[in-house]
Order: structure tokens, then C-alpha cells, then sequence
């Protein structure tokens, strides 16, 4: 059995696919965030805003799929506002734990806060949006990864720092 095909620019139905998954986490951590004040909810959509700038400027500008559609859109969105990297500085990159916890943040800020909420103030609709939010962080996610967007991309056969993360054990 060979290896899957990579794509030279990833079809719309996976970037939308893609993009619902996170724009869905995005919207139910702003909804359960927004439950404790404005300020709060206006600091975290900063921080979502401040991490997906540092994706693109840091990692898309690099990537091979820089000004070509990714699973994410992100290359070609990245090559609307920044210069071309340098894709060997992609390769020579390494992502550890601790570089994407602040990705793993965006999920886990908005359940703690909900959490407590929810012990505070019993709310059906947050229970199930706590619920929706884990779904869509772990099953979700891993469904995006795992069979959408990593399986087909061309850097990960030419080298990704978080594939090798990922992927350790599996060497």
C-alpha cells in the first residue's frame, strides 16, 4: 500500500471543514468567556487574534504552502500581509510542549472558566457547550489532523516540527 497523495493546494471542503472545527472553538470559548465581562472576552479574542498573526508570521511564511491554499487557507491568508520566509528556516525548526501550550490555551482557558461557572450557577446551555468544546478540541481536531489536513501535506513529507512532536513514539 503506498503512501497517501499530498496536495498542491488543498481542496475548499477541507479548509472549510478545517475552519469550522477551530471557528466553532474560537465561538463557544467567546460565548462561555464572555459569561464573566466584556473586558475578559476582549482580552481573549486579543490572544486568539495574537496567536493566529504569530502562526502566520512565524511558521506560514516558511511553510511550503506559503501563498497556496493549506488545509487552513493560512498560506495563502499569510501571503496577503508578510514577506516569504525562508523554508529551510521551517525545517530546522523545534516545536516542543511547551511551544504549544498557548494553542492548547485557547480550549482550556474558556472549560476552567466554565467549569467553575457551572459549579457556581448550574446552566444547561454551558454544560453542553463545555461538552461541545471538548468534543470538538480532542475528537475534532484529531479528526482534522489525523485524516484531513496532516495525511495529505507535502511539508509534512519534507519535514514538520510538529509531526516529529507528535509522532516521537511512532519513529
Amino acid at each position: 500500500m503506498g503512501q497517501p497523495k499530498t496536495y498542491e493546494n488543498y481542496p475548499c471542503w477541507i479548509m472549510f471543514i478545517s475552519n469550522f472545527i477551530s471557528i466553532a472553538i474560537y465561538l463557544i470559548g467567546v460565548f462561555i468567556i464572555s459569561q464573566i465581562g466584556l473586558i475578559w472576552l476582549g482580552l481573549y479574542l486579543l490572544y486568539i487574534l495574537w496567536l493566529e498573526i504569530k502562526l502566520m508570521k512565524k511558521s506560514c511564511v516558511n511553510c511550503y504552502y506559503y501563498g497556496k491554499c493549506c488545509a487552513f487557507g493560512k498560506g495563502k491568508l499569510s501571503s496577503l500581509f508578510f514577506k516569504k520566509g525562508n523554508p529551510n528556516e521551517f525545517l530546522k525548526r523545534k516545536i516542543t510542549w511547551k511551544d504549544i501550550l498557548p494553542d492548547f490555551l485557547v480550549a482550556l482557558i474558556p472549560l476552567i472558566i466554565g467549569i467553575i461557572l457551572i459549579i457556581l450557577n448550574f446552566n444547561w446551555l454551558l454544560l453542553i457547550l463545555i461538552i461541545l468544546l471538548i468534543i470538538l478540541t480532542s475528537f475534532g481536531n484529531g479528526f482534522v489532523r489525523g485524516s484531513l489536513a496532516c495525511k495529505y501535506c507535502k511539508q509534512r513529507k519534507i519535514g514538520c516540527p510538529a509531526e516529529q512532536l507528535f509522532n516521537k513514539n511512532k519513529k
